[in-house]
């Protein structure tokens, strides 16, 4: 798992977390952790622990990030409503990359390569005292907190899913 460790993905978000002062440490799971059920299972933590990163494309072709808890899907239509747009347009793996830097599976809520234009994050993830989020490749993670993902990433704290 040290090529986990190594991967240039994961190397960009352990700078981030050093630069914000953040202590987790990067954990590399022997087991994916592209959806939030195969983390929540590898850590054995809740599915809801799991702050999973999830990108859309806003009319404008900018880039949307949601931040969400694994016990829910994003309601897109509550979102789009939200925010004021038509509607929310689902991202490709082209897009997703371009614009974070990460691949579909392991994308972080930080160290993205060009900031999204719009970060929200669900409430529900402060149910929670430890959440643990992607680390930049489908086999890293890290623990953090709802508060500190909020300071760090700027996100507008929202109900995005029920």
């Amino acid at each position: 798992m040290e090529a986990v460790l190594q991967n240039s993905s994961v190397i960009r978000v352990r700078d981030f977390l050093d630069q914000a002062g953040i202590t987790g440490q990067i954990v590399a799971l022997s087991d994916s952790a592209r959806t939030a059920a195969e983390a929540a299972a590898g850590l054995g933590i809740e599915v809801g622990q799991v702050a999973s990163s999830i990108v859309f494309k806003l009319p404008s072709g900018s880039a949307l990030l949601v931040i969400t808890s694994g016990r829910h899907r994003v309601d897109t239509h509550l979102v789009a409503s939200n925010l004021g747009v038509e509607k929310l347009h689902r991202a490709d793996a082209d897009f997703v990359k371009e614009a974070s830097g990460f691949s579909i599976g392991g994308v972080s809520p930080l160290g993205w390569i060009s900031k999204p234009e719009i970060i929200l994050i669900d409430e529900a993830l402060n149910d929670y005292d430890v959440v643990w989020a992607a680390a930049g490749h489908p086999h890293a993670v890290y623990p953090t907190t709802y508060a500190e993902l909020i300071r760090v990433t700027g996100a507008t704290p929202m109900v995005v899913g029920d």
